[in-house]
């Protein structure tokens, strides 16, 4: 019994259809019926009873397709990991994430598993402060950072998700009361300082100026993480944008998030360096080509 039987047998074992099971596998219903016939015969006795309007199992053919389940699984598992092993496609893959922005495409990173079995991702918390540091460094293999990267040496690859953008307040702040703000509202406030982060990064964030032209100022305090920054909003000593995903899943004592309704959606995106593209990475990227970008809401909920 060939493989390719094997798998018409456990398939017509799961459907009781002759009909289903050829258009499932793609063949003619003359070639479920042949391969059934000689398997009967190769094993002695019938696999199946059929009637013009049923078929079931015999008790062989139950027997038959609890033997043959484990192995055949196992043995496309091993077909499988073969062939990821001669393509490159092996082994984990590094993968810097802001926070826990992992957990808004989670299911991504699921769907690479399942088509890469011999391959894994480890999620690697990286900080706003040093986006590409550790990229940089050779201690992940690719980042998920939002748009636009212009860096020579990086590679700016498909959108992993898309958000809109929430203000970070403490409790009781005037604006917290509102369903939603605008950018126009910013200039009044105070923000973090930057630092020497590019401004094409980190202007998509925060910009400087607001759609009509007035400075947003930058002066304030210089946190390194999003835990800081936190902890510098609850402590009322600035506000600040972020991600909509920071409603999703960023709840912290005395922090707020508003919806800035006039902000448009920021793509955050797989990033690596341009020297280091390796099939891991080309692999994942392929995986978030053919999904499409995770969209969350401007409260920060999953969309559907």
């Amino acid at each position: 019994m060939d493989l390719r039987d094997i798998e018409i047998f456990l398939t017509l074992a799961e459907v009781l259809h002759f009909g289903r099971t050829a258009e499932r596998l793609h063949v003619s219903q003359a070639r479920v019926s042949q391969a059934i016939r000689n398997q009967e015969r190769q094993l002695g006795g019938l696999l199946f009873e059929r009637t013009s309007r049923h078929v079931r199992l015999t008790a062989l053919g139950a027997q038959l397709r609890d033997d043959l389940s484990a192995g055949y699984e196992a043995i496309l598992d091993g077909l499988a990991k073969a062939r990821e092993s001669a393509s490159g496609v092996v082994g984990t893959l590094r993968l810097g994430v802001m926070g826990n922005d992992g957990s808004v495409f989670i299911a991504l990173i699921e769907n690479f598993r399942r088509r890469h079995t011999g391959c894994e991702i480890e999620i690697r918390e990286i900080h706003f402060s040093d986006v590409f540091g550790e990229l940089r460094r050779g201690e992940v293999d690719a980042v998920v950072a939002w748009r636009p990267v212009r860096e020579p040496d990086l590679t700016e690859g498909p959108s992993v998700f898309t958000v809109g953008r929430v203000l970070a307040l403490w409790e009781g702040h005037p604006l917290g009361e509102r369903e939603s703000i605008s950018l126009e509202d910013l200039p009044e406030h105070v923000h973090v300082d930057p630092g020497d982060l590019p401004e094409h990064w980190i202007g998509a964030m925060l910009p400087a100026r607001t759609p009509s032209g007035r400075k947003i100022p930058r002066v304030g305090p210089r946190p390194k993480t999003f835990h800081e920054v936190l902890t510098l909003v609850s402590a009322r000593q600035c506000v600040t944008p972020a991600g909509a995903q920071a409603a999703f899943y960023g709840g912290f004592p005395g922090v707020v998030f508003v919806p800035i309704h006039d902000a448009p959606p920021l793509h955050w995106a797989l990033i690596w360096r341009t020297a280091n593209e390796t099939p891991l990475v080309r692999a994942f990227a392929e995986v978030c080509r053919d999904a499409g970008p995770v969209g969350l809401a401007a409260d920060g909920v999953l969309a559907e």
